[in-house]
């Protein structure tokens, strides 16, 4: 059994920078999906800390990394800092969502201004 967000994620996607773990179970992304859908936020944010520490790397996938920035800007909507780090990782993947990370960036500098 995975005891984090972390492990597990590792365990489906493997790791740039660590082995994959052998736990002798089938993964499933679909059931990480779940685990992830209802993961605090310091799981969450842990995770793509851990398996995505530059932003350009680690094997994470794009649409992985896009919900779950997603899910953690659902909980903490007002951390400038989490606001910036989500901008980030949506530019760096393409101009699809420069719009979105565009106006998570004003969200940001809004906050810090009041």
């Amino acid at each position: 059994m995975h005891s984090t967000l972390t492990e597990y994620a590792r365990c489906v996607y493997g790791d740039e920078y660590r082995p994959t773990p052998e736990c002798g179970r089938p993964h499933s992304e679909h059931f990480f999906l779940e685990k992830l859908t209802f993961a605090e936020p310091d799981a969450i944010l842990a995770m793509l800390r851990e398996l995505c520490p530059y932003l350009v790397d680690g094997y994470l996938p794009v649409r992985i990394r896009n919900l779950a920035y997603r899910l953690l800007l659902l909980q903490r909507p007002d951390d400038p800092s989490l606001l910036r780090d989500a901008a980030r990782s949506l530019r760096l993947h393409g101009p699809d969502w420069d719009e979105i990370a565009e106006e998570l960036l004003r969200k940001a500098e809004e906050l810090e201004i009041r």
